[in-house]
């Protein structure tokens, strides 16, 4: 039987499925109300703008799913406020929120500037930049300290740098034991500490620095969710951070950033080893030619798609409500094509932590997300990852096909599940289900990590287990229904997919029921 397209929105479930996908965008109708499930996770970094119980509360009421703490900047004093801030702001809300740990990461910088905060590098002139410490607070518009002493070796006649963001372009004209020479293509003002890329060259920077070991080791004592992991080049750098975190950190989740040319070349062993991807396109514009971070954007996402693992689009999606209450039109499809290309969550950088406009700004991303959402074709998706999936399934993994495939069926409302370890909605996520899967869990750190995975709408269930193990599964399911019901999402008289276990415990998924909501 074929997997029939989905009714877009409550309007449409009497139409009829159009075959192809052309025919989808054709039945598309911009007078048409959405759904009023999100199924894209939004990711807010948490900052100036946001930091107060009272904005968190309301950002959390107007969708946001996971919150991002960028260890960048701030003491863990700090993000130790912060983390209880969201977690007061998140008491009395159904949804949990999840928590996020922004590594610094490894990185070269220039040094401090003589006596200024800032200087002109002038296009045309030439500039030195040296590794010898000696210089490392004189930096002039003439030589300028870099904090990576292999610079000399790494790069030859010819190689380009990039300093603050790309804003400065460096060609390197000559090489010598501790400096390299370098004529300015194009200039502009500089000032203390500012970023250093090498596109295209590979440099041998520790995986983990000093700063991000304290870091993680205070993550894992404030038992945050999620890690996303900076400048991630290969492999080896996800094992050398669950290290790290030790047995007692064993369950967060690592993302890794791919931010360089390294990092996409060693796509498929870092999505192997990482729980998920986030494509990282401020730095990865500047290490790699900014016409080419598209492909590498659609290249991430469908890795991730096809592994069944979360991955995530960031970087400016916003970018101008930092400064202003609209979006620009670009903004509004970059964001759109995120939810189109198939990425589970969609993030938010200065637009929260430090705009004007935050709360106008996730709002937007929301709004947006949903009406990108229409436009998403699930049917094509669907029999391209059953295409790509190695036969034979285990027990939850077909149970989590056949949920997905009978909720369409049906024409269901949503999938209501109980999870031990968030396997099987994860499972259920990957193959796109065009309905909200209600997840509920009585871990309330795999509830809170489920928001990673697009679709799925988790809940955490804290009271006391029955006795009876089957009174104990029936309560959790009314729970979760109950829920569907007050977000609007489920009406009495609709179908709804039912996914439990024969047993108690984790790896016994395998019983799908089609209901009634009451």
């Amino acid at each position: 039987m074929p997997f029939t397209s989905l009714y877009r929105q409550r309007r449409g479930l009497d139409q009829s499925n159009p075959a192809t996908q052309l025919e989808h965008l054709c039945s598309l109708n911009i007078a048409d109300i959405p759904s009023k499930h999100r199924k894209t996770g939004i990711i807010c970094t948490i900052g100036p703008a946001c930091d107060t119980v009272e904005t968190l509360r309301q950002m959390i009421t107007d969708g946001m799913n996971i919150a991002r703490l960028n260890f960048s900047h701030g003491s863990h004093e700090e993000h130790a406020a912060s983390i209880a801030r969201i977690r007061e702001a998140a008491k009395h809300h159904v949804n949990p929120i999840a928590i996020a740990l922004d590594t610094k990461g490894p990185e070269i910088r220039t040094g401090l500037l003589a006596g200024k905060k800032e200087i002109i590098v002038q296009s045309g002139k030439s500039i030195r930049l040296s590794t010898d410490k000696g210089v490392e607070k004189s930096g002039t518009s003439t030589i300028l300290y870099v904090d990576y002493e292999n610079l000399p070796r790494v790069v030859e006649k010819g190689s380009r740098i990039f300093i603050d963001d790309g804003l400065i372009s460096l060609l390197v004209e000559e090489v010598d034991e501790n400096s390299v020479m370098c004529e300015v293509e194009n200039g502009g003002v500089l000032g203390n500490r500012k970023g250093v890329n090498l596109p295209g060259i590979s440099v041998d920077l520790p995986v983990i620095t000093e700063k991000d070991k304290a870091d993680l080791l205070f993550g894992v004592e404030q038992e945050v969710d999620i890690v996303f992991a900076s400048f991630i080049r290969n492999a080896n750098g996800i094992h050398e951070i669950r290290k790290v975190l030790g047995e007692k950190g064993k369950n967060i989740k690592i993302i890794a950033k791919i931010e360089s040319d390294e990092g996409v070349v060693n796509a498929d062993e870092i999505v192997a080893a990482a729980d998920g991807i986030m494509v990282a396109r401020g730095d990865l514009g500047i290490e790699i030619a900014p016409e080419k971070v598209f492909l590498a954007q659609k290249m991430l996402i469908a890795k991730c798609n096809l592994a069944g693992k979360p991955v995530i689009c960031a970087t400016q999606m916003l970018e101008s409500m930092i400064s202003k209450p609209r979006p620009t039109r670009a903004e509004c499809s970059d964001v759109a094509n995120a939810v189109l290309d198939g990425a589970d969550c969609v993030m938010l950088s200065g637009e929260t932590a430090k705009g004007e406009f935050p709360k106008e700004a996730l709002c937007m991303m929301h709004s947006i997300c949903k009406e990108a959402e229409v436009a998403f074709y699930y049917t094509r998706y669907y029999e391209e990852i059953m295409f790509n999936t190695r036969k034979p399934t285990d027990m939850t993994h077909t149970t989590a096909i056949g949920a997905v495939s009978a909720a369409v069926s049906c024409k269901a409302s949503a999938i209501v599940l109980i999870t031990t370890t968030g396997s099987t909605a994860a499972l259920c996520s990957r193959y796109r289900p065009p309905v909200p899967v209600i997840s509920v869990s009585r871990n309330a750190q795999v509830a809170r990590q489920l928001h990673l995975y697009r679709s799925v709408f988790p809940l955490y269930w804290s009271k006391p287990r029955l006795e009876n193990w089957k009174d104990d599964i029936e309560q959790r399911i009314q729970y979760g229904v109950q829920a569907g019901k007050d977000r609007g999402f489920i009406k009495p008289g609709d179908m709804i997919i039912v996914v439990t276990g024969w047993r108690q415990g984790a790896g016994f998924t395998n019983t799908i029921q089609v209901v009634v909501a009451s």
